[in-house]
């Protein structure tokens, strides 16, 4: 008897909490702007990425990397990535699989200008393409929507 108890609470707390968040959640994703002052696109959903892990790279309060850049990785990204700290290779069961060259990830704006500032010593290569559709917005605060473009998979987006 005591488990179903136990079960029929948390069958009403997970109701409750799903109801009370979810309109916020979709209301958030509907509101949310890409660079270019559309509805922001999903930038992947394999690997499925986005701060909240819901294939969208949106700013979130919670969120401290600003992880708002939509970018195609590189190898040589991955590697200089790693060498500062941050080893986005390694999969991390069950919400991080690891990436791979190709892969679109949901970046730290931080990291996408460190990589762009480096890109005299370590290469071009380094610097990860853009998806501008699956860009939120508030990267504009840190990097200029022409320097974006310059890496952009998606040019044709930005002049349309």
């Amino acid at each position: 008897m005591k488990s179903l108890e136990v079960f029929l609470t948390l069958l009403v707390t997970i109701t409750a909490f799903d109801s009370y968040y979810q309109p916020d959640f979709m209301q958030n994703i509907m509101a949310a702007r890409n660079v270019l002052g559309k509805p922001l696109q999903k930038c992947s959903t394999s690997p499925v990425t986005g701060y909240m892990r819901d294939g969208y790279c949106r700013a979130d309060p919670t969120d401290g990397g600003r992880h708002t850049l939509s970018g195609i990785v590189s190898q040589k990204f991955l590697d200089f990535s790693k060498k500062r700290g941050n080893d986005l290779m390694t999969p991390h069961p069950p919400s991080f699989p690891g990436l791979k060259e190709g892969d679109r990830w949901c970046l730290c704006v931080s990291r996408w200008v460190e990589a762009y500032e480096a890109r005299n010593e370590e290469g071009e290569e380094v610097v990860p393409k853009v998806v501008l559709e699956s860009t939120e917005e508030s990267t504009l605060k840190s990097v200029k929507l022409d320097v974006l473009k310059k890496y952009a998979v998606d040019i044709e987006a930005a002049n349309s």
